[in-house]
């Protein structure tokens, strides 16, 4: 396990090295991609034997403990796959066991994706509910089926109490589910208070970006602006940068800390007591500069 965190490390090293040669970062001639901050959710294939699946589970929590660049967990591969289904319930208990081991450690689990006539009816009772309450999950990918959850308002109440962030995935919602449109839960996740975000699900594969989801989002949701921008603000106060929000409460947009609330949002040059709480928080520190983004891109377009 030791070699293979080694092993996983150096990999980072060598993603992190190509991508700084690429953008010629620490360069003159440096892109303003090598301003973009990165890090790394470790992802295990749940459609293998359970041995596998907690071996790789295991080095996941390892790895996240070893590198801070690593902040998650996640598992992935087609949910309605024969071992993804028949082993859901004893993966949220590996994951449930290794996280007394690894408090530390955050879990973003795909869990949901799934819709009617790809599994049995009661395939689609329980999957969101136990990566909420066994695995613990703090974020929760696609989410589709959750109307089709035993008691789906009781457990959307959960969410939202406990603040589990959806990542909303339109386009390959669309793309491999068929859902679209009002068959999307997002207007039920929004009426419901739980803290959703625009997410691409994998760009390579549905072959899509964050301003198409955004569109979608507008155009097949009618979302206005403001919700639109307070998604932004979701998937920032959600990510798992370390470091205290920049909200006073959670998601309390517009509300900064006592520390930064005596001057504008994303002030170019925040005051000495909010700058050392900037300072002190990587989280923050990116929730500043979107409000700063904001602030340019609407001065802009007035």
């Amino acid at each position: 396990m030791r070699d293979n965190v080694k092993r996983d490390i150096a990999e980072i090293d060598s993603i992190g090295a190509r991508r700084n040669e690429i953008e010629h970062c620490g360069t003159p001639s440096a892109t303003p991609a090598c301003g973009m901050t990165v890090r790394f959710i470790f992802q295990v294939l749940r459609a293998f034997p359970p041995q596998q699946v907690y071996a790789q589970t295991l080095l996941g929590f390892e790895l996240a403990s070893a590198d801070p660049r690593v902040v998650g967990i996640n598992f992935v591969q087609p949910e309605d796959s024969y071992m993804s289904m028949s082993e859901y319930d004893r993966q949220m208990k590996f994951l449930q066991f290794l996280k007394t081991k690894y408090p530390k450690v955050h879990l973003s689990l795909h869990a949901g994706e799934l819709a009617p006539g790809i599994v049995p009816p009661d395939g689609l009772k329980f999957h969101i509910r136990e990566a909420v309450e066994v695995a613990g999950a703090e974020r929760i990918g696609h989410g589709v089926d959750v109307m089709y959850e035993t008691d789906p308002h009781a457990l959307l109440k959960e969410m939202a109490a406990k603040h589990v962030m959806v990542e909303i995935n339109l386009t390959s919602n669309d793309g491999i589910l068929g859902i679209t449109g009002n068959h999307h839960p997002l207007a039920s996740y929004r009426a419901a208070k739980v803290p959703v975000s625009l997410s691409t699900d994998d760009e390579g594969v549905s072959r899509s970006d964050l301003t198409n989801e955004y569109t979608r989002a507008a155009m097949e949701h009618s979302l206005t602006y403001i919700d639109l921008k307070n998604m932004a603000r979701t998937g920032i106060e959600h990510c798992f940068l370390p470091g205290d929000t920049l909200w006073s409460g959670p998601d309390a947009w517009g509300k900064p800390v006592a520390a930064c609330a005596a001057q504008q949002l994303g002030a170019d040059k925040p005051t000495t007591k909010c700058a050392e709480f900037l300072k002190s928080s990587e989280k923050a520190t990116q929730q500043w500069e979107l409000e700063r983004r904001f602030r340019t891109f609407e001065a802009g377009v007035q």
